[in-house]
């Protein structure tokens, strides 16, 4: 079977979908993973053929333009979405077109509706991908939502809400898009009532242990647990050497959210972590180092986090995965998005304190959630516990059997 993997996002989405695709491939399946080009060394470790994408999201984001849509909360980003986004979609939807032409099968996500367009024009199947939990529930509101319930009949209504908005503000840029590059006419009905109606299969790769399975989600919809693969990463030897040189620090990073000041960020990070007695490993932030700190560039998460004390990010759903599966305290210091959903389920959870938003952080405020981490024997042995259990999952083989493969 020659399977299609739309990965639309970061390296946080990426990097599941690359270990997905391994996983496929490992029984006899012919993957080809959409992506980013920036990726393609990225997708080429997991030994996949990629099939590039010139339009970036992280150079998206990265830029002034992306870092203010960032900041401009739910309603906001999906206007944003529209107008930082729509200019670069044409190319977009005819790369992946023709990525996709000869597929059997498209595994997508959500966003944008590319299974439902690529099977209606071919008539393939599809199945989404969520790396958060976005099947409508009594039990919590939409991950989008930054609160942590609404009541029952509430969070249920708020997927109806995200949902309805989504379509209301990219709906007639989807429909030019199809018409456009696709040759197909305007969507009829709601996308999510006829995947939901039409029992499209929804893998979503999250573990029981954090987020437990709702009662009331039809059995269509699949929480597998979290799709890791291991890496063959080198470090460089000043990393190595920092490591050895002392106990072990805290990593602090925010992956592709830029903080408005990054130079005051930086300056805070270093008083918060000194202040709390902590070395530290700095990712992406504009310091001129000291003997106690050390700046880095890109690092393998799976190889760096279970050889720290704690970690310090912004709540992506592949961080925060990455950060439980080590074992090791996270404190998250949410943006926007899912970001906030993830760091009240790390304190839920015991495995971390109670998320600081990254737009008030303060030096007091980091250090004090910081030296809980560090010091706090309940939720270090927590963060152990889950970290051990997490990594004794396969949600790679979970989802293959799902999907048949």
């Amino acid at each position: 079977m020659k399977v299609a993997i739309l990965a639309f996002g970061s390296r946080g989405d990426t990097q599941p979908c690359a270990a997905l695709g391994a996983g496929l491939a490992a029984r006899g399946h012919r993957v080809t993973v959409v992506a980013a080009e920036r990726y393609g060394a990225l997708v080429g470790e997991a030994g996949l053929p990629t099939s590039p994408l010139s339009v970036d999201p992280e150079r998206i984001v990265e830029s002034e333009e992306g870092q203010a849509w960032l900041r401009s909360g739910p309603a906001g980003f999906v206007r944003g979405f529209r107008r930082v986004v729509e200019p670069l979609a044409e190319r977009l939807a005819a790369e992946v077109d023709a990525a996709c032409a000869g597929a059997d099968l498209v595994l997508a996500p959500a966003l944008g509706w590319f299974g439902r367009h690529l099977s209606e024009r071919y008539g393939m199947p599809y199945a989404l991908l969520h790396f958060q939990p976005g099947e409508p529930t009594r039990d919590f509101p939409n991950p989008l939502v930054p609160l942590r319930t609404l009541g029952p009949w509430g969070n249920r209504a708020s997927y109806a809400l995200v949902e309805g908005l989504s379509r209301v503000l990219l709906g007639r840029m989807v429909d030019r898009l199809r018409g456009r590059v696709l040759g197909l006419g305007p969507m009829r009905g709601d996308p999510f009532r006829r995947a939901r109606a039409e029992r499209v299969p929804v893998l979503c790769g999250v573990s029981r242990a954090v987020v437990g399975r709702p009662a009331d989600w039809p059995a269509h919809v699949h929480l597998t647990g979290y799709w890791f693969a291991e890496r063959a990463w080198s470090p460089p030897p000043e990393l190595e050497a920092f490591l050895a040189a002392g106990p072990p620090p805290v990593y602090v990073g925010f992956g592709s959210m830029a903080p408005a000041d990054p130079a005051a960020t930086a300056g805070t990070v270093v008083a918060a972590l000194r202040a709390a007695g902590a070395r530290g490993v700095l990712q992406g932030l504009p310091y001129g180092g000291a003997d106690d700190m050390l700046v880095i560039g890109e690092a393998d998460h799976g190889w760096l986090f279970p050889r720290t004390a704690a970690v310090v990010h912004h709540g992506g759903a592949g961080t925060t995965a990455a950060g439980l599966r080590a074992g090791v305290p996270s404190v998250v210091c949410p943006f926007f998005s899912d970001q906030p959903f993830w760091g009240a389920r790390v304190a839920l959870l015991g495995a971390g304190p109670a998320p600081p938003p990254a737009r008030r952080l303060t030096a007091g405020a980091l250090a004090g959630r910081a030296a809980a981490a560090l010091r706090d024997a309940g939720m270090r042995g927590a963060a152990a516990r889950l970290g051990e259990r997490l990594r004794s999952e396969d949600g790679v083989a979970r989802a293959c059997d799902i999907l048949g493969a």
